[in-house]
């Protein structure tokens, strides 16, 4: 029985960038625009933010934006933000305040997907062990050092994780390494649709999971590592009748039911 009631898709700010970073040696030269994405899944035991999207103040503010976006040292680019694709902005509109959110589940912890945790403060923030471990190391340039290191960070609320675990009835972690050393997916049960499995960067577009390519950037050169959890995500998939749910597929974003409406 799960204790899933109902999920949210979040857009925090969209991304161009060539597409390569994406799909490992394959669309060099082609620009993607790409959705950054949080999902707000509420259940009998509380609230559960799986990934944050980026820092505003690192978009917003000039001098920020200018050391954290350097184009020399990070030639990705700068995603494209709002103040209305802030956090506490989406939250707002469901009646929520950041004190409303009881966990905090990060994928990962680039840039894109930890940035947002300086507007969540005093909630549980599970990451895995050998994420942070490589973040700290600054295992890669997407890696921005004080989103997990800012005053707003209290280490007594991080629960490292290094198992597969249940994160309440419903919510299954899956240890997805590869894109990054301690990358995880989440499989959510809904009480009425099928199951659905939220990639993170495991998968990027829905090409990576129906060819099987890896994403572009993986840690330690590791396209091996990447690749099999893309198949386990499969055939986990195909094992529970679950959807796989890519990270920053546009067209796919573009299916998925957005507030006031919801996933149940």
């Amino acid at each position: 029985m799960t204790d899933v009631l109902k999920l949210w898709p979040l857009l925090t700010a969209t991304h161009r960038y060539d597409k390569s970073i994406s799909t490992r040696n394959r669309g060099v030269g082609v620009q993607i625009e790409a959705p950054i994405l949080a999902f707000l899944i509420e259940t009998r035991q509380g609230r559960i933010l799986f990934d944050v999207g980026c820092d505003y103040a690192k978009l917003s503010d000039p001098d920020l934006r200018a050391r954290w976006y350097d184009p020399l040292e990070f030639p990705m680019g700068p995603p494209q933000m709002t103040e209305e694709q802030r956090l506490p902005a989406h939250l707002a509109r469901h009646g929520l305040t950041p004190a409303d959110i009881d966990l905090v589940f990060l994928s990962h912890l680039h840039f894109d997907h930890a940035g947002g945790l300086c507007e969540l403060c005093g909630c549980d923030v599970h990451v895995h062990e050998a994420e942070l471990d490589a973040a700290l190391a600054e295992a890669d340039d997407a890696y921005f050092a004080d989103d997990f290191r800012g005053s707003f960070v209290d280490q007594h609320r991080w629960k490292l994780q290094r198992e597969e675990y249940q994160l309440v009835p419903g919510v299954q972690a899956i240890n997805t390494p590869g894109h990054t050393a301690g990358h995880m997916s989440l499989m959510v049960e809904l009480p009425h649709g099928k199951p659905i499995i939220l990639t993170g960067d495991a998968a990027d577009l829905q090409e990576n999971l129906t060819d099987e390519i890896a994403p572009g950037l993986c840690w330690q050169d590791r396209e091996d590592l990447a690749l099999d959890s893309i198949r386990k995500l499969k055939g986990l998939a195909a094992e529970t009748e679950a959807e796989l749910w890519p990270n920053h597929d546009m067209a796919f974003w573009r299916t998925l039911k957005r507030f006031p409406e919801y996933h149940t």
